[in-house]
């Protein structure tokens, strides 16, 4: 049969379309053969008599397996529907269609306009039985020959990935070598960055921290220059994606990990769309081979990192959050007795600067009452007491090791310095090279090679500027130095330099958790400290009555002003509580207004001058009644010869009356010019008084 007999003339009147399709990338760029062939059939619509001929190539690089959206194929369906195309060209049927679905669409499509489907074997008419068969057969065929390659190839891959040989993309700091297979990336710059990575989480035990810290430090991160081919790099200042993607990748731990990630499939306006890269959940992996390669962490370490981020995200049981500063020292380390739950704090008083630990979460999830509810300054401050005291003993190794620790951040930061100014000089050195290769007349190119020189250049100076002006010096120094150390450590902790944030990193490498209860009866919150390396402790904190505020005189200060009321003025007992060092309870100095007005409080008897009847005196009075200065007076109490009293130690001394006037009193006041000595009539004088 001609084409004449199997093509009508009104068909021949209409366009043919030549499709045009390869399925991936990869093969648009190597196969050109192929390519070239699908393009050939427009000779081939020619020779069949169709003299308008369009090609539609839109779908070059999409697969046809009904997942992906392809734009050439949803025109070739528009113009079938419009009645313009006569027939519909193909190099076979794979290349219209992978999936039954598009298939006969296709199909039903040119049986009703009365199109012709044709390929290299022949010419097929859609509305007659037998070519709709054969038709049909061909999609299936192409639909299963899909399906066995696809099984083929993942389970060929599966099974070289269970043996670890699958040389998937491996991540930075890491390379696949022709003959030795995966090792470490020769770069040492990368390496002690990714180093660096892991040594800042285990001390700050936060990723952002990272970020915060490496920023501050400016220390770069390669970013792909070669739109992911992984061969070049730039050094560009380092994000926050690159900090949790290291953290979070097992890879680094030695762990071969194949089938992490998984597709999923959804139905998006009647057609399905595949996504790719869908996190599976730890343990559901395919392949997982541990020691499989050489780590910059072990797996332990990474577990130990999995955890604390998890931590810090979700606040989950089984740990505590990192360090995240703010006003509350026990922010995130608290958990409640009696629901388990953590506590969370809020912030009191104006302005918000008061922190409050409360237990709320069955209050806003079932409705039901507050567990407990208590004031943060306090509990903050006995923790503070008990830590300081339990860091005492071994204040001066701590400070040698953070002095260690100090120097050995030093260092790292020296060394990455080094790296990266060796990088600095090596570009631009080549980018001097390139320069003097290049022909000084063609100035299109040497224009831009002497700017890329210059920018090299400022790179090195800028860098050359960060170096230190001086190296630190290796001085020993002796222990015996630091012998008062402990004694400064409250005031070390109370330094404004010393940050919250400080403080709780310290707290937590001391103390693993805190499981807080309220003893209502006794108006104590109970606090069970569990120490690090498997000690317990309890601490009880008065809670403070309803309206108590937490400014109230102490005991001891109310003691005193007990004591001296009545006998002395509020002038004396200002004096006698500064001079035992006794503040308010603001913190602030006493004055005679600031006792007056404790003692209404308080109910405590006043000092009234009316109601002295002589019998005691102060050493004022006894010193203006007897003629002596203040002094002689005092050198008498001294010596013991004039007996006085005192409320508490530091108060002004009490002297009775009839003491002052005592024989042995005025014989010692009556001597003049020699030493006040006691009268002994066992012992014998050296020197009579004659």
């Amino acid at each position: 049969m001609t084409s004449a007999e199997l093509i009508p003339a009104a068909v021949l009147q209409r366009k043919a379309v030549v499709y045009v399709r390869q399925s991936t990338q990869s093969q648009v760029m190597a196969n050109l053969e192929g390519q070239r062939r699908q393009y050939d059939l427009v000779d081939v619509a020619r020779q069949r008599g169709f003299v308008d001929v369009e090609v539609i190539d839109d779908d070059l690089g999409r697969s046809a397996s009904g997942t992906v959206a392809r734009p050439g194929f949803d025109r070739l369906v528009a113009w079938l529907c419009a009645g313009k195309v006569g027939a519909v060209v193909c190099f076979d049927a794979s290349r219209l269609a992978r999936n039954g679905r598009d298939w006969h669409h296709l199909l039903e499509l040119c049986g009703l306009v009365e199109a012709r489907v044709i390929d290299l074997e022949g010419i097929y008419n859609p509305c007659r039985p037998n070519d709709r068969l054969l038709l049909g057969m061909k999609g299936s065929i192409s639909e299963f020959e899909l399906g066995v390659l696809r099984s083929r190839m993942v389970d060929a891959a599966r099974s070289k990935a269970g043996r670890g040989e699958l040389r998937i993309s491996v991540p930075f700091g890491y390379i696949w070598h022709r003959e030795a297979g995966l090792g470490l990336d020769p770069d040492l710059r990368l390496q002690e960055v990714i180093r660096l990575i892991f040594a800042r989480f285990c001390e700050l035990g936060s990723a952002r921290q990272v970020l915060l810290s490496m920023k501050a430090d400016q220390i770069h991160f390669p970013r792909p220059s070669d739109e992911g081919r992984m061969t070049s790099f730039n050094w560009m200042p380092i994000r926050y994606r690159n900090v949790i993607a290291i953290l979070k990748n097992p890879f680094y731990a030695g762990v071969y990990v194949y089938g992490k990630s998984e597709k999923r499939t959804s139905i998006v306006e009647g057609r399905a769309r595949r996504s790719y890269g869908h996190g599976k959940p730890f343990g559901t992996w395919d392949v997982m081979i541990k020691d499989h390669h050489e780590g910059y962490i072990g797996w332990a370490d990474y577990e130990r990192n999995q955890m604390q981020l998890g931590l810090n995200n979700y606040g989950r049981a089984g740990g505590v959050k990192s360090g995240r500063g703010g006003r509350a020292l026990l922010s995130g380390i608290m958990s409640c007795g009696r629901c388990g739950r953590r506590l969370s704090v809020a912030y009191t008083g104006n302005p918000q600067s008061r922190p409050v630990y409360r237990c709320d979460k069955p209050n806003l999830m079932m409705g039901l009452p507050r567990c407990m509810t208590f004031g943060g300054p306090r509990v903050d401050a006995a923790i503070t007491r008990e830590l300081l005291r339990a860091v005492e003993p071994m204040a001066i190794e701590a400070a040698f090791e953070a002095e260690r620790m100090h120097r050995d951040q030093q260092d790292d930061q020296r060394r990455m310095l080094d790296m990266d100014i060796q990088q600095a000089r090596y570009e631009a050195s080549l980018a001097e090279r390139r320069y003097a290769a290049c022909d000084p007349d063609n100035r299109l190119i040497a224009a831009q090679l002497e700017k890329n020189w210059e920018a090299a250049l400022r790179r090195v100076q800028d860098l050359d500027g960060r170096q230190p002006a001086a190296t630190l010096s290796d001085i020993k120094v002796d222990p015996g130095a630091f012998t008062n150390l402990a004694d400064n450590l409250s005031a070390a902790w109370n330094t404004p330099g010393v940050t919250m944030r400080a403080r709780q990193q310290l707290l937590r490498t001391l103390i693993t958790d805190i499981i807080v209860d309220v003893d209502n009866e006794a108006r104590d919150v109970v606090l069970t400290i569990h120490w690090r390396g498997g000690q317990h402790s309890e601490l009880r904190v008065r809670k403070p009555r309803a309206g108590e505020h937490g400014c109230a005189t102490t005991e001891d200060a109310l003691a005193v002003m007990r004591s001296m009321a009545g006998r002395w003025s509020d002038e004396h007992i200002a004096a006698s509580l500064n001079r035992m060092g006794l503040p308010t309870g603001q913190g602030k100095t006493w004055t005679a207004h600031r006792v007056s007005s404790v003692r209404r409080v308080r109910a405590i008897h006043a000092y009234r001058s009316a109601e002295k009847d002589g019998e005691w005196l102060t050493m004022t009075e006894a010193a203006k009644l007897s003629g002596l200065t203040n002094h002689a007076i005092r050198r008498l109490i001294k010596t013991g010869v004039l007996p006085a009293v005192q409320v508490v130690r530091g108060a002004p001394y009490q002297i009775r009356a009839a003491d002052l006037a005592s024989e042995a009193t005025k014989t010692a006041m009556a001597r003049k010019g020699r030493p006040c000595r006691v009268a002994d009539a066992v012992t014998l004088p050296m020197f009579t008084d004659t």
